[in-house]
């Protein structure tokens, strides 16, 4: 579990194993954005990977991906 503070950015890298395409990355990001639009997102489709820059917490990230029918993990 992180301790996270708001307002500070943090790399959270995240396994995805669901992610196979363009329209997996397109619905991983909406999900990302959902919690936090100015969230930097880097999506590798091989290695099933996203690395995302943001000040949300780890918990609501997954959440949402959860949510959207992409169950992550930390990476």
């Amino acid at each position: 579990m992180s301790t996270h503070l708001p307002g500070v950015t943090d790399l959270q890298v995240l396994n995805i194993p669901k992610i196979r395409c363009g329209g997996c990355v397109a619905s991983v990001e909406k999900a990302i954005q959902s919690v936090d639009a100015s969230a930097q997102i880097n999506v590798d489709i091989e290695a099933r990977r996203v690395e995302v820059t943001t000040s949300a917490d780890r918990q609501a990230l997954l959440t949402a991906l959860d949510a959207a029918g992409y169950p992550a993990e930390a990476a």
